[in-house]
Order: structure tokens, then C-alpha cells, then sequence
């Protein structure tokens, strides 16, 4: 690594003609003394870094996912683009890790899980937050008030929310009733909405196809987490309450197939097939 900047070092901690390191940069005394295992299982460690690794990818989703929401209402085409795809690569990521904890047998996680206590991924606010920027607004009581990021969330625009104004900005027909709704309140599929979508897709080689062809990819990923998830917890506790006495698998399983994004999907059944160019229609 270069030193041509101080980049996430403060002024305070660096006098300008200090040369910046490695480990300083990164930080890497406070991050690498972050992991401290409550017991001597051997596989708590690997449980604690991947959750760690797990939160550090959901910061640096809502991260994007901001710019995101910039990009779409900017009209952003290009730069929405990139920065959809960069979260669904990193979701492909996170998705991906879980491979590396079901190398863990259930004896394994057996070993150290009463160390656990009270706590359990049910807990990450970050995650919740995701679920709220992109568009879920039914949480615990307790989960909003104990959250200000989360409530603040609840009561802006979502995603969804964006993608709309994107599109009016393009000259699709979205319903002025949509534009104008109260973001704090469920989204609910919508027949208007989804004659603007259908449009989008009639004009196949425009860039808002794409755009919405890149959110459904993070909508997918999204899904495709929580059933990596789940099938993770069954194959690790089964049918076992979780730790901190959540429901376990029975609740992952409830949250399967609730994409944010219900439109996008919707459409997909309403897109009629039209002959490709230079195809004989009387065949």
C-alpha cells in the first residue's frame, strides 16, 4: 500500500509527515484484537470472525445502498448500475461465507453455544437495516424504539421508492399516488406501478431495463441469503430454539420469498413473448 494520503487516519493522529503503514491504516491492533472467544472451543473463533465479516459487508451495503438511492433519484443510469451490481456481488459474498461455517459440525457449535448467551443474529440492527432501506416496514415495537438508525429508516424513502422516481424521471407513467405516499407506510403491489414496469420492459434495450434487471439481482441476493441462512441453522440446531430464544429455523423460514421488491417480480407473469426481428410470423 501506498502513502500518498492519510485516508482513514484523522488529522489528529497523523501530523501530515507521518508515514502511514499498513496496520495503521487498517487499523489492525484494534481489528485482530476484536475476536475474543468466550470459551476454548477450537471453532469459536471461525464463529466469531465469520459474524464479524458478516457485519463489516452489511455496513458497506448500506454504504452503497445510499449512493444507490442518489444514483436512481439523480437519474443516474450508469452510476446506479455499478453501484446495484456492487451489491449484489457483495451479497454473493456474504452468501458465500456460509460455506466456509457449515464446514462446522452441530458438535462442533454444540461445544461453545451455551457461551452464547443471550445474543443471536436476530439482533444485527444493521441487517434490520438493510431489510428497512430497501423497503420492510413491519418490525417489533421493541426493535424501533431501541433503534434510532432503524426509525430514522422507517421514515424515509426506500429503494422501491427511488426506482420510481428514476422512472418518472425517464418518462415512464409512474402513479402520481405512488410518488406521493407516505414512505413510512407498507408498500403494497400496485396495478399502475406495474403498467409503468411493464413499459420498461417493452423498450428491452433502453437503460432502465437494466436498472431494474440489476435491483431484482438484489432482491435475489437478498432472498437467496435468507435461505442459505436457514438451511445453515437447520443443518447446525435443526428444530432447536435459537440462541436467545428465537424461534430458530421456524422464523428464517417465514421470511423466505418476501421479495422487497414485489413489482419487479409481479411484472415478470404480465410480459407478453413478441416475434424477434426478421422472424416469420406465419410460421
Amino acid at each position: 500500500m501506498t502513502s500518498g494520503g492519510t485516508g482513514g487516519i484523522t488529522g489528529t493522529e497523523s501530523s501530515g509527515d507521518e508515514a502511514v503503514t499498513y496496520g495503521g491504516y487498517l487499523r489492525l491492533d484494534e481489528l485482530l484484537a476484536a475476536q475474543r472467544p468466550r470459551t476454548g472451543a477450537h471453532d469459536e473463533l471461525l464463529f466469531v470472525v465469520i459474524h464479524q465479516v458478516y457485519e463489516l459487508w452489511f455496513k458497506q451495503i448500506l454504504h452503497e445502498a445510499a449512493l444507490l438511492q442518489r444514483r436512481l433519484e439523480a437519474g443516474d443510469s450508469a452510476g446506479t448500475l455499478r453501484t446495484a451490481r456492487r451489491v449484489a456481488k457483495i451479497l454473493k459474498t456474504v452468501v458465500g461465507q456460509l460455506d466456509v461455517l457449515e464446514t462446522m459440525t452441530p458438535r462442533q457449535f454444540a461445544s461453545f453455544r451455551d457461551a452464547l448467551g443471550t445474543s443471536s443474529g436476530f439482533q444485527s440492527a444493521q441487517f434490520r437495516e438493510i431489510e428497512a432501506v430497501l423497503g420492510r416496514r413491519a418490525f417489533p415495537a421493541s426493535d424501533v424504539r431501541a433503534d434510532e438508525r432503524l426509525r430514522a429508516a422507517l421514515g424515509r424513502r426506500s429503494v422501491l421508492d427511488s426506482l420510481l422516481r428514476y422512472l418518472a424521471g425517464h418518462g415512464y407513467d409512474v402513479p402520481a399516488a405512488a410518488l406521493e405516499r407516505d414512505p413510512a407506510r407498507p408498500w403494497t403491489p400496485d396495478a399502475g406501478v406495474q403498467r409503468a414496469l411493464l413499459a420498461v420492459y417493452r423498450d428491452d434495450d433502453g437503460p432502465a431495463v437494466e436498472v431494474c434487471e440489476a435491483l431484482v439481482d438484489v432482491d435475489e441476493g437478498v432472498q437467496e441469503w435468507r435461505y442459505r441462512h436457514l438451511k445453515m441453522v437447520e443443518r447446525t440446531i435443526g428444530a432447536k430454539i435459537g440462541t436467545g430464544g428465537s424461534d430458530g429455523a421456524a422464523y428464517l423460514r417465514a421470511t423466505l420469498f418476501t421479495p422487497a421488491f414485489p413489482d419487479l417480480w409481479e411484472v415478470r407473469s404480465q410480459i407478453e413473448e413478441t416475434p424477434e426481428e426478421g422472424a416469420d410470423d406465419d410460421r
